[in-house]
């Protein structure tokens, strides 16, 4: 049996959803009358945005590493710790899991999302060879993600207010994890101001009816 007819998209049928509480109204509809929210069929300036937002998370992400994130002073000896370097002196005392943990939540991680949307803005802009599901998935995992980026942040705050012996030892937070937790905001800002919906724009979406008439042995 042939099996016929084609995806038509939304944009297409004439009509718009509200991106806030996602209320389907007709094209043209200029406020979402259940939220009040301003409709637009698509954000103009996103990519725009998500450069700005993502130069200045990559700014504020080299002196994160680069500085202090850990000020410990033990009977009045000072050491200043980085984020690459507190992780390897805990792999020197054994402490390999809470290591490999610092590792990835503050220089994989960060990185990745760096590389991610990039590519994601870049692919909107010049296309690629990766299917728009997949590139769907990868801007659903990094803005998952983003939520667990401030782990770093998290233990210098926890440690240093239970660290705090007097002259006998004292934990501080550094500069540089103000400077990671303004990447962090930055990169999720970043993630937040790219409009998904242009992923499905640039290329024509092939239907299902189209797909399994590919498929061997399916008549067509």
């Amino acid at each position: 049996m042939e099996i016929t007819g084609t995806v038509t998209t939304a944009r297409a049928a004439g009509l718009i959803a509200c991106r806030r509480c996602t209320t389907v109204w007709p094209a043209g509809t200029a406020t979402c009358g259940r939220c009040g929210h301003a409709i637009a069929s698509r954000d103009q300036l996103s990519l725009q945005k998500v450069w700005a937002w993502w130069i200045v998370g990559v700014v504020c992400y080299v002196p994160a590493n680069v500085l202090p994130m850990l000020q410990t002073r033990t009977l009045g000896m000072v050491e200043n710790n980085t984020i690459i370097g507190g992780a390897a002196q805990l792999a020197d005392h054994g402490n390999w899991g809470v290591a490999i943990v610092i590792l990835v939540a503050s220089v994989m991680i960060p990185i990745g999302k760096f590389a991610v949307i990039a590519a994601l803005a870049i692919s909107v802009r010049h296309g690629s060879g990766m299917s728009q599901l997949r590139r769907q998935h990868l801007f659903e995992l990094v803005e998952y993600i983003g939520r667990w980026s401030m782990i770093d942040v998290f233990v210098v705050a926890l440690l240093s207010s239970l660290v705090q012996l007097g002259a006998l030892a004292a934990v501080a937070p550094g500069p540089a994890s103000l400077y990671f937790a303004m990447s962090v905001v930055f990169t999720m800002l970043s993630a937040q101001s790219f409009d998904s919906r242009m992923i499905w724009d640039p290329d024509t979406i092939v239907s299902r009816a189209d797909r399994l008439r590919r498929l061997p042995g399916q008549p067509g």
